[in-house]
């Protein structure tokens, strides 16, 4: 080696050795005064802060803990930290959640509102178009949107096959909300599959509830009960609204699922360990957050994006609460 050579690589070394020692110093000065980053600062300086935020409409409801934490998993994994609001599906705390992510300079936001159209949080993400975003267990109104979603009519195809199967031909729906993508699509997809499997199409066959909750399938199946009771299987826009509907069966002396048979929909926690356990469709909403955030760390970093959507398939959970339809002599309130 050159004398040149081996003095510049020794000048290298030291440096770098120098380099490692003052640096040991700093951390350990660090440590004993207690010194934190900060954040803000840090935020102003790289445009970036880390952050990602993560709205949804109901925190209550039992579909959205998975899916945040799905998201929060693949976040942490990739140095985001996670910020949740909760807007209780109210348009205008939408438009200021995004807001004050926004101001918070986020790198990024997951999506889990439920209203098809939104026209002030449309307007909040058109301010904020830098700021990427990604829909979470939502059809977004607007094409090439990302979006992760389970096939709604997949699943409405399997309720069905197996209720027909099963021998059922006279079949209502109690429908979530219409102005909602999976309430639409739930409804949709039944009715496309009534009139495939060649089923009668009954007076008020599906009735539209204005929430996903217990009360309003409760409210909606007392409704049915009093202009009908001829059906042999209620399909429910999701399982709590599928509780619902049992008590008001049960209210009227109809059980289940010896005179009519209960399908939901989500296979929410638990579902398999009531009487009777509920058969219903089970939706990965785990995997809905972790592939929203996979998708969004792709949109942070600027990677190229294969895809803007992600559909997982559902999975039918065949449980006690649907059987064969009960003979007409058999049948009766008690």
């Amino acid at each position: 080696m050159h004398a040149a050579t081996a003095s510049r690589a020794l000048n290298e070394s030291s440096r770098h050795l120098v380099q490692a020692d003052t640096l040991d110093r700093v951390l350990r000065a660090a440590a004993e005064l207690g010194y934190t980053a900060n954040i803000a600062a840090r935020t102003l300086r790289t445009a970036t802060s880390r952050a990602v935020g993560i709205l949804v409409p109901d925190i209550t409801n039992p579909i959205f803990p998975p899916m945040v934490r799905g998201a929060e998993e693949v976040l942490r994994s990739e140095g985001y930290s996670t910020w949740v609001v909760n807007t209780d599906d109210d348009s205008a705390r939408n438009e200021e959640a995004v807001s004050a992510f926004r101001q918070r300079n986020v790198d990024g936001i997951i999506l889990a509102t439920a209203r098809l159209h939104d026209p002030a949080l449309d307007a909040a993400l058109e301010q904020g178009s830098n700021t990427p975003y990604v829909f979470a267990n939502r059809r977004p109104a607007r094409s090439g949107v990302p979006s992760v979603r389970a096939d709604e009519a997949e699943g409405a195809r399997m309720v069905l096959d197996h209720l027909v199967a099963l021998g059922h031909r006279r079949i209502v729906l109690v429908a979530g909300p219409q102005d909602v993508s999976t309430g639409r699509a739930g409804k949709q997809a039944f009715v496309t599959y009534v009139r495939k499997h060649g089923l009668p199409v009954l007076g008020g066959q599906v009735t539209e509830c204005g929430a996903f909750t217990f009360e309003a399938g409760r409210e909606a199946m007392r409704d049915r009960l009093r202009e009908d009771t001829s059906f042999t299987a209620v399909v429910a826009g999701n399982d709590l609204m599928a509780l619902g509907c049992l008590d008001s069966l049960a209210e009227a002396g109809l059980r289940c699922p010896e005179d009519v048979s209960v399908v939901g929909f989500n296979d929410m926690m638990l579902m398999d360990r009531i009487t009777p356990a509920l058969t219903t469709v089970a939706i990965p909403y785990r995997e809905i957050g972790v592939e929203a955030a996979r998708l969004l760390v792709a949109a942070m970093s600027c990677a190229p994006r294969r895809k803007s959507s992600v559909v997982l398939k559902p999975v039918l959970q065949v449980r006690e609460s649907s059987a064969p339809p009960p003979k007409k002599a058999s049948r009766q309130k008690r």
